[in-house]
């Protein structure tokens, strides 16, 4: 997957953040490289303006989230990544999709707060 310049890191992590709440239904493993890079592409289609202006998650946005597999993003949470959106506003924007995050969560460099 190829990722450009911080928006795409940033909504990678929005991603990883989004897809937390569905770590445990999720199958695992069950990904191509090229199913990956459809559903993070579609991703930062759809959840763009809540990533770069902050604002609430558009239905279609949150509905990406639920269904792009976590396998797909944490390899992409880098410190960097980590450091380019803060945590808190994200999991803020994931919970405006109807989601809760949960707690102490580790996920490529971010864990959620406890």
């Amino acid at each position: 997957m190829k990722v450009v310049g911080s928006l795409g890191v940033a909504l990678c992590l929005f991603l990883v953040v989004g897809v937390l709440v569905e770590v445990v239904p999720m199958a695992e493993g069950n990904t191509t490289p090229s199913q990956c890079k459809q559903e993070t592409d579609l991703l930062v289609s759809a959840c763009k303006s809540a990533v770069i202006i902050g604002l609430k998650p558009s239905a279609n946005c949150c509905q990406r989230v639920r269904v792009t597999h976590v396998e797909c993003a944490c390899p992409y949470v880098t410190p960097k990544v980590a450091n380019l959106i803060p945590l808190g506003r994200t999991i803020k924007q994931i919970e405006g999709c109807g989601r809760s995050v949960p707690r102490n969560f580790k996920c490529g460099s971010i864990t959620t707060p406890p």
